[in-house]
């Protein structure tokens, strides 16, 4: 081990500390001044920059931003609570994976946020103790935009393993990490419905009911105090009446009474869907593109290409059928993390490429021979990344491409990555695990005070792990 290793190996260490710290776009620009300092400082030739997987952020992003100004978003929110509110008794198992769908649809995990206050409605009022769908709810997002076609982390994937010797496309991806996710969510719900007391029976929440702090779930009804509105905060129209004298309450209405959506939404909400289709028809079956003489071989146009041009024919329908105002798209959510996950993205990712060209052989020798005996020290390696930055694109283009070069078959790296991409909900510092808990007024949806001892941790682990062997079997035997 040369001592020029160890001082690049704690540039890259040191930037991508330096940058979670910071975090949002600040990781990409850690990651810029540690490719500044490799190639200025040690020399190095600089990597090549993540072009691609940033051309597709940004066309994907702009389309789902049009989609969510025209109404979009709202349309799928209201489809998934009605879902929900279908199944009552399963919200454990219905919830998550009614979210999982929206979320590998849409690339993105913000499509949560407004079902969270569904979810607690609908499993407070079945006396469901609401930590259970809520914490699978929010951590399948966290393996779900390795499902997804049209999500950032999906975009860093495919540029590293869609190419020569590895080969390894969109709908082959698509085939490992869907039904190791669906495995995942399904094993995750069983679990959790097993955990913590029953909501009769906590003693905290009884606690609450009795000293009328909290409504008994007999008696909510939405626009009582014991509904979260979309803010947050419980709703003042004041305490829903309780029945008297062996006479019923009125039947609570549904949650999702309270949403609403437009047609050019619901338009706007299927076009986009039908570009997502478009582009896992045209990865599965490569005819479908168009081919080019390249010297004196025919090739078909690649999938980056490809996701691109279908995004941006299916930005412009949406702004035919769904009329969104274009100057609305800049402040659109997605809009935003998405921007921010292509700035991040670029910055480590050219900070990881130059340093992976410049220590390859070495690499592969040393790292290589320990992944080759312990393989799960990969998806460690990926599941540490993901919780230290809490960025899934982050994690991929950190860590796949060394598992790649030191030799792990591209199927089992795939798997490994899809749940080890869990590991951003270690720690009870996302956006989405603070929004479940607070919209939980029972209060059983903790984010704890010591790390790690918070609701998501252990269904994060089980997710986790319970994806990472299914998506490598499925890697290792298929592919």
């Amino acid at each position: 081990m040369s001592v020029s290793f160890v001082l690049e190996a704690l540039v890259v260490l040191g930037a991508i500390v330096m940058g979670t710290r910071a975090g949002g776009v600040g990781v990409g620009l850690w990651g810029g001044l540690g490719t500044f300092v490799l190639v200025f400082v040690f020399g190095e030739a600089p990597g090549a920059p993540p072009a691609a997987a940033v051309a597709i952020i940004l066309a994907v992003v702009t389309t789902a931003a049009l989609m969510q100004a025209a109404g979009g978003i709202d349309w799928m929110v209201f489809v998934a609570a009605r879902v929900i509110e279908s199944r009552p008794k399963q919200i454990t198992l219905i919830a998550p994976l009614t979210a999982f769908a929206f979320c590998v649809g849409a690339g993105t995990g913000n499509i949560i946020y407004p079902l969270m206050p569904v979810i607690y409605d609908v499993a407070y009022r079945n006396h469901i103790r609401p930590s259970r769908p809520l914490t699978v709810t929010v951590v399948q997002s966290g393996i779900a935009l390795a499902a997804s076609p049209v999500s950032a982390a999906m975009a860093a994937m495919l540029t590293l393993t869609d190419v020569a010797p590895y080969d390894l496309g969109l709908t082959q991806i698509l085939a490992i990490t869907f039904p190791a996710c669906v495995v995942g969510i399904i094993v995750t719900s069983l679990v959790v419905n097993r955990m913590w007391k029953e909501l009769d029976d906590d003693p905290e929440v009884q606690a609450k009911i009795a000293s009328g702090e909290l409504l008994a779930p007999e008696a909510v009804l939405v626009g009582g105090t014991a509904v979260a509105s979309a803010g947050g905060a419980a709703s003042d129209a004041g305490p829903a009446p309780v029945a008297t004298g062996g006479t019923p309450p009125p039947p609570p209405a549904p949650a999702s009474s309270a949403l609403t959506y437009t047609r050019a939404g619901r338009n706007s909400a299927l076009a986009f869907f039908g570009g997502v289709v478009a582009i896992v028809l045209l990865g599965l079956f490569p005819d479908l593109r168009p081919s080019f003489t390249v010297g004196d071989e025919t090739v078909a146009l690649d999938m980056t290409n490809t996701i691109v041009l279908v995004m941006f024919v299916v930005g412009v329908l949406i702004l035919f059928i769904g009329k969104p105002d274009v100057r609305d798209v800049p402040e659109m959510s997605v809009f935003k993390a998405g921007m921010i996950s292509a700035i991040a993205l670029f910055g480590i990712a050219w900070l990881t490429a130059t340093f992976i060209a410049a220590h390859e052989a070495y690499i592969v020798e040393t790292v290589g021979a320990w992944v080759t005996d312990w393989r799960f020290l990969f998806a460690l390696a990926v599941f540490m990344v993901a919780a230290l930055t809490t960025s899934q694109s982050t994690a991929t283009r950190t860590m796949v491409p060394i598992g790649l070069a030191v030799g792990l078959p591209p199927g089992v790296v795939t798997g490994m990555w899809a749940g080890a991409l869990g590991g951003v909900y270690t720690l009870p510092a996302n956006g989405t695990q603070i929004a479940a808990a607070n919209f939980d007024l029972t209060g059983t949806t903790k984010l704890g005070t010591k790390l790690l001892d918070h609701s998501f941790f252990i269904p994060m682990l089980v997710l986790s792990v319970t994806t990472i062997v299914v998506g490598s079997v499925i890697g290792a035997v298929f592919f």
